[in-house]
């Protein structure tokens, strides 16, 4: 059996195609960034909240999920009713008043769903899973349940610290914000969900065809 140490190799790997993944744009991105204008630890409670869904999808990948998910019909449903729920929080965001940002409380609990929601509704982080997620969770299971969650840890801690640099970055700099350069950044972020939503039900109908 192998030294735990042996590990450090493949955690150094998770690390870098983590942190690859992490900092691409997306719906959890877009979600930090309107929630850190509010909170500088924002960023942590959606950390949180998705992880919340992605400790128990490494879980499900290790007892053979993945399998499951590759199947172009489930791959289909999981484009469209994720696209569609994208395409919803992106309105949501563009609906947003300015006022809101004042309400500090109302905010802080909506984080936590946020990172839940923005996780679940990205058809992408399925795809993530079942195909580079599931490639390192196999190989992390050659050191058992060890290895598993030494990468599930190392994975997240990657999340955690990217969305608490950016939330952090999103709050501090607001001080030089503009009511115009809020709205923009709303608008931006509701484009980025809106257009990511489009997207997978595209790729969803696809898969259909």
């Amino acid at each position: 059996m192998q030294e735990p140490g042996s590990l450090l190799p493949l955690l150094l790997t998770v690390t870098a195609i983590s942190l690859s993944g992490t900092i691409a744009p997306g719906p959890v991105m877009a979600v930090t960034v309107t929630k850190g204008a509010v909170r500088k630890d924002a960023g942590a409670l959606i950390a949180l909240g998705h992880g919340i869904v992605e400790f128990p999808m490494i879980a499900l990948i290790a007892l053979g999920f993945a399998t499951v998910m590759a199947v172009p019909g489930v791959k289909a449903a999981v484009g469209l009713v994720g696209g569609a729920a994208l395409i919803w929080m992106g309105v949501a965001t563009l609906r947003t008043k300015p006022g809101a940002f004042n309400d500090r409380r109302d905010v802080s609990k909506g984080c936590l769903l946020a990172g839940v929601t923005a996780t679940i509704a990205n058809p992408y982080w399925f795809v993530w899973w079942v195909t580079v997620g599931a490639a390192l969770v196999l190989s992390a299971g050659a050191w058992g349940l060890l290895g598993i969650a030494a990468f599930a840890v190392t994975h997240w801690l990657c999340d955690l610290g990217w969305l608490c640099f950016l939330s952090w970055g999103v709050f501090t700099s607001k001080r030089l914000w503009t009511p115009r350069v809020y709205r923009g950044i709303l608008i931006g972020c509701a484009a980025v969900l809106a257009g990511f939503g489009a997207w997978f039900i595209i790729s969803g109908i696809k898969l259909l065809l």
